[in-house]
């Protein structure tokens, strides 16, 4: 910081410098600029996003008309979501002039607005926490051997999602690999732009919010609900086989695990068992008409992840979000009229017998049905089905929270500069699980079994101290043709009381149990403060806005500070346009307003 401020000083010399001599300077102005400064680099910069100069196709855009030349908008991230009132007003002075260039008066006066400050729910400490987290446990995964594929484990990105389960509010989203946006302040040169862009794991994408990835057994909690919702028994007991065969192909359990006894869902649950959901898949299938399907099919499994929230963005606060892709019987025939063409051009084209030239034909032919393998696939996370980690984190807040879906909010309030006006950005509700309250409840006991008592990841949490912070999650191991399976954990604590909920998901790096369970609970530790590490959530998230000092600094919620009465803004719309950037104190209390051109406080 030391060196940067001997920088800006020397910069602040020059331009005084030429205005002050401007006669020995012919040809040369000055001008002042807002530069954003990241003084803890990379730490939120996918949610934070970065500015940059208004680009051609902006210039188009009515919206930016009024933008002086050279002027900075927020491209990606918070910066672009809530541009508008960061960016703030440039004062205006219309002047009259006679024949010769004379001012002879004023026209009209529209007086500079500085742009306001935006209060988030991020925590600088658990960001860091959950980043530093991922890192290591990505690292790790790299350093372990995946005897399925004779070559140790790719593990090339990863994410981490932190949500309050009653609220909707992020309390850290990690995606690695990331970048420094202070390569952004100014203007960022071509080619170090697309070094970024191509780099290995692609740091410019989040993870969190636009990856799609399969989510695996995590998965089964929306299966769960859905097969209860077609008539079986949340009390009942069900066989769990090493194998099932449905016509001509033999489905397995993951590593072949199976019991001689039937088992119920909190058994299934707690030891993922694969079997018991393909054969409640299937009956499901044929209940509905097989490949053919009958004229009103329930597609039981297909609806009830669409109302879990999957298939659909969440509505998080920074744009470019992706939906995922949750598929059914009409899903497959849209996609099988559009791409077909290709599909019977491929099978001409391949060599006759190879893989890819019998997948082409299989699908030319046979593309538009829904069969058996997609349904019993489909219930267990895998085949065409796709999420983000931020709509798993989502899904898992609504089971811990008793039902309720909320968008997921980055933002909490925006604070004018004088002080004056406060705008809160309240928790905004998107739905109900259409599950009762008894099924939930269920579900959420039978996965505090998941790290102990014999689950999938009890060696994750092999000596975790239970008795101070009970956890209940879920493991998912996804199988990805040709690479190692991606590895998720999805859990919630405490699981009594649920008040957060945590994802992980890292690709190409083995089981959920080996890979992301271990990072959740490096995770879980940080915020409370557990196995020697010190707590850094302290009592929780502020819940009261930071207030304004007279000169525009920002306070801590609570303090007295004299202030001009406040006014209460209306609350902006559930969904505002997307989105900032800059750092502020713990947690992520304020973000630096951009001062407009031509004056402003």
């Amino acid at each position: 910081m030391k060196e940067y401020a001997s920088e800006r000083a020397d910069e602040t010399d020059r331009v005084l410098t030429i205005e002050e001599h401007a006669e020995d300077f012919t040809g040369v102005t000055a001008s002042y600029q807002a530069v954003r400064q990241y003084p803890q680099k990379s730490l939120a910069s996918h949610v934070l996003g970065y500015l940059g100069p208004l680009s051609k196709d902006n210039l188009a855009d009515p919206k930016y008309k009024e933008l002086p030349a050279g002027s900075q908008i927020g491209r990606v991230g918070l910066e672009a979501a809530y541009d508008d009132p960061l960016r703030g007003t440039s004062g205006v002075q219309k002047l009259v002039v006679d024949k010769d260039g004379n001012v002879t008066g004023t026209l009209n006066t529209l007086d500079a607005r500085a742009g306001d400050d935006l209060v988030l729910s991020l925590d600088a400490g658990v960001q860091k926490v959950a980043e530093d987290a991922l890192q290591a446990g990505i690292l790790q995964a790299r350093g372990q051997y995946d005897k399925t594929n004779n070559r140790n484990y790719v593990a090339p990105n990863g994410a981490v999602v932190v949500q309050e389960v009653d609220t909707g509010r992020i309390v850290a989203m990690a995606s690695y690999p990331s970048y420094d946006p202070t390569l952004f302040v100014g203007k960022v040169l071509t080619k170090d732009y697309v070094a970024l862009r191509d780099a290995p794991g692609k740091p410019l994408i989040s993870n969190a919010t636009q990856g799609l990835f399969a989510p695996g057994s995590t998965f089964k909690i929306v299966s769960t609900a859905a097969a209860v919702a077609a008539g079986s028994s949340i009390d009942g007991y069900y066989p769990c086989p090493s194998e099932i065969t449905f016509g001509n192909k033999t489905f397995h359990n993951f590593e072949g695990e199976s019991t001689s006894a039937n088992i119920d869902f909190r058994t299934t649950l707690i030891k993922s068992c694969d079997t018991v959901y393909y054969q409640l898949a299937y009956d499901e299938w044929v209940r509905d008409g097989g490949p053919q399907g009958n004229a009103r099919p329930r597609e039981a499994f297909p609806k009830m992840a669409r109302a879990w929230g999957f298939g659909s963005r969440t509505g998080v606060d920074v744009p470019d979000e992706l939906r995922g892709l949750i598929t059914d019987r009409g899903y497959k025939q849209r996609y099988w009229a559009q791409a077909k063409g290709d599909y019977c051009a491929g099978a001409k084209r391949r060599v006759k017998g190879s893989y890819l030239q019998q997948l082409d034909q299989e699908f030319c032919t046979d593309g538009y049905r829904y069969n058996a393998g997609d349904a019993v696939n489909f219930a267990i996370g895998q085949g065409d089905v796709l999420v983000t980690p931020l709509q798993l984190t989502s899904a898992y807040s609504a089971l811990a929270n008793g039902g309720t879906l909320y968008a997921p909010r980055l933002a909490k309030g925006l604070l004018s500069a004088d002080g004056r006006t406060v705008t809160p950005i309240p928790p905004v509700r998107t739905g109900r699980l259409p599950a009762s309250p008894q099924v939930l409840a269920y579900m959420r006991s039978a996965l505090t079994g998941v790290p102990q008592l014999g689950g999938t990841a009890e060696k994750a949490f092999q000596k975790f101290p239970f008795g101070r912070l009970q956890i209940a999650g879920k493991t998912g191991t996804a199988d990805v043709r040709g690479k190692s399976p991606t590895s998720w954990f999805a859990s919630f604590a405490p699981a009594a009381t649920p008040k957060y909920a945590i994802v992980v998901m890292v690709p190409e790096a083995g089981t959920g149990g080996t890979t992301a369970a271990p990072i959740a609970r490096a995770i879980w530790d940080g915020m409370y403060g557990l196995e020697g590490r010190r707590a850094v959530l302290g009592n929780g998230l502020p819940t009261a806005l930071p207030v304004v000092r007279g000169d525009g600094s920002i306070a801590p919620p609570g303090t007295r500070v004299p202030v001009p009465p406040r006014v209460l803004r209306p609350t902006p719309a559930p969904l505002p346009t997307p989105g900032v950037s800059a750092l502020g104190q713990l947690p992520f209390a304020d973000l630096p307003r951009r001062r407009p051109a031509g004056g402003g406080a």
